[in-house]
């Protein structure tokens, strides 16, 4: 009798575990493989001129990386190098941009452009703020 009610209460134990193991299984499997963000429709966070964005990131490097780090912005300026093989464009000097999109070759160097993309960091060295996934607006 008493050997009886030991496994039932294993059993019950057991069956608990399983459960409480495949639940755990599945919150992970979720959270690692989440959907992408596509950050061409996403609303975006900022928008402002790319002298605006680097003079926040000159002032106080901690806060403007807590406001603007992997958010979706819009950024303005003016070309100052392009490279198709690469699709990456420098805005106003101090802002690379890599495209999720094959360039057009219609970029000219001083024209304003206006991009929408993820802000992945201020690189301190080069003094250079990098963005990716970008897409151009205008």
């Amino acid at each position: 009798m008493l050997f009886c009610l030991f496994f039932e209460v294993m059993r019950k134990k057991i069956g608990i575990g399983i459960l409480v193991m495949t639940l755990l299984f599945m919150a992970v499997y979720f959270y690692v493989y989440k959907d992408h963000r596509n950050i061409s429709t996403e609303e975006e966070s900022y928008t402002m001129d790319v002298k605006t964005l680097f003079s926040a990131y000159q002032n106080n490097e901690t806060a403007a990386d807590s406001k603007y780090l992997n958010k979706t912005i819009v950024v303005n300026g003016a070309v100052s190098m392009v490279s198709i093989e690469t699709q990456s464009v420098v805005l106003d000097e101090k802002l690379f941009a890599v495209f999720s999109t094959k360039l057009v070759s219609g970029i000219r160097i001083k024209s304003n452009l206006k991009i929408k993309g993820r802000l992945i960091g201020y690189d301190s060295l080069l003094e250079q703020i990098k963005m990716d996934q970008c897409v151009i607006l205008n």
